[in-house]
């Protein structure tokens, strides 16, 4: 998959820009269940390929690469502290490699909290089989049989699997669908589709707050993850039912999430024109917006030093091109752009292949985004917003009372 075609599954982690690209490499395909050595190789491939910078901090690469299979690898763990201590000699500390705990830990901060659907495998030669379903459970109400074997979970083939890459795959966050190859006995192979339950995690929370004749609708996004987009749409269209005539979007200690969510968010706020520019090499590419704006009324953007990744090309787009006004103090300014990319047996590598810059082409690693109007936080309401993602702006936070000004004053020359 190309740098182009996986933002289209973009991941923006709390402080840089990552984006998925799939998943094992073909350099190890057939051995990769069970060679450590081919984890090695399989980090190198992905590293020689996308890097960068195609000096690897002055190494020579290849040196490395024949060095490394020149050696015995006794287990994972063994592959997994070689790859490590390769990765520091790039002297990147945004490229590293996570084992598959650290990447599950990962996937939940920017997905959410994984489901289980109560389906127990066990190994069966290449494939699995279903050794336990839960009463009651989700896999329980599907078309699933004790004995059955599983030949391929979400299009992945079993035979490519360990056991706890594959018993991880199986779990994922609420509202999101598993789809497993089925085979009982020697019948021909079938699909079962299962849909996750559980709880949507929340990153929106919003408000009307009410200022004489003035009606202003309040939102704080904490962080971008799947389900972040729905709940803008429905903080927006909620809000522009009980007739609000502007809006705050409060993006202060916002350290990022999915780049998809961001990018979504910010076309509901934003009718035309570029959103990101991403930078790799002598290429460029544009994320641009689609004409599916919610609304066009006034808005101010919040932010601060803790607002990073995701929250700074939301901001910097709609600054860029005049849709928002932006308030608070200059942003993280977290500029490169990663990938991850998930190894066979469910640990990631995650990095560095880009840069991005805002629509107008500023490259924001210099001091972040600067907003249109520099207010100081209050540390008493900053320490507030800081602890807890689900708290809200209050009329003794001085930034919010600087946008609430803005609006007001806008409003009334509008009149």
């Amino acid at each position: 998959m190309g740098l182009k075609t996986g933002l289209a599954r973009a991941i923006s982690g709390c402080l840089p820009f990552i984006f998925l690209v799939g998943s094992a490499a073909t350099a190890a395909t057939t051995t990769l269940k069970d060679s450590p050595k081919a984890l090695v190789d399989e980090a190198w491939q992905f590293i020689n390929k996308n890097y960068i910078d195609p000096q690897f901090n002055q190494l020579d690469w290849s040196s490395i690469r024949t060095e490394l299979l020149s050696r015995q690898y006794g287990d994972r763990q063994q592959a997994y502290r070689t790859i490590q201590q390769t990765l520091t000699k790039l002297n990147d500390p945004y490229t590293r490699f996570l084992p598959p705990q650290e990447y599950g830990q990962l996937l939940r901060q920017t997905q959410g909290q994984l489901v289980d659907v109560g389906l127990t495998l066990a190994e069966m030669g290449e494939s699995f089989q279903v050794a336990e379903i839960t009463s009651g459970s989700m896999a329980a109400k599907a078309d699933l049989k004790v004995g059955d074997e599983i030949v391929a979970i979400n299009g992945r083939g079993s035979d490519r699997l360990t056991l706890e890459r594959a018993t991880y795959l199986l779990r994922g966050t609420a509202g999101t669908k598993l789809v497993l190859s089925v085979r009982r006995g020697d019948g021909e192979i079938f699909a079962v589709e299962i849909t996750r339950e559980g709880e949507i995690p929340t990153t929106v929370l919003y408000q009307v707050m009410v200022v004489g004749p003035n009606r202003i609708g309040y939102i704080r996004l904490n962080g971008f993850n799947s389900h972040s987009k729905e709940q803008m749409e429905t903080a927006i269209t909620t809000l522009a039912e009980q007739n609000v005539q502007s809006y705050i979007l409060d993006l202060r200690h916002n350290p990022g999430g999915l780049l998809e969510a961001g990018i979504d968010i910010t076309r509901q706020w934003l009718p035309a024109g570029v959103i990101v520019r991403i930078q790799h090499g002598d290429k460029e590419d544009e994320i641009r917006a689609n004409q599916r704006a919610i609304t066009d009324l006034p808005l101010v953007i919040l932010v601060n030093q803790a607002s990073a990744s995701a929250s700074e090309i939301l901001a910097g787009a709609l600054q860029d091109h005049g849709r928002a006004q932006v308030v608070g103090t200059r942003t993280f300014g977290k500029v490169r752009v990663q990938a991850v990319h998930e190894m066979g047996d469910g640990s990631a590598l995650v990095v560095t292949v880009a840069r991005y810059l805002t629509p107008k082409g500023t490259d924001i690693s210099e001091g972040g985004i600067t907003p249109d109007v520099l207010v100081p936080s209050h540390p008493a309401t900053d320490m507030q917003l800081r602890i807890n993602p689900h708290a809200i702006a209050t009329v003794q936070d001085p930034v919010l009372l600087r946008a609430l000004e803005l609006l007001i004053l806008q409003q009334r020359s509008s009149r």
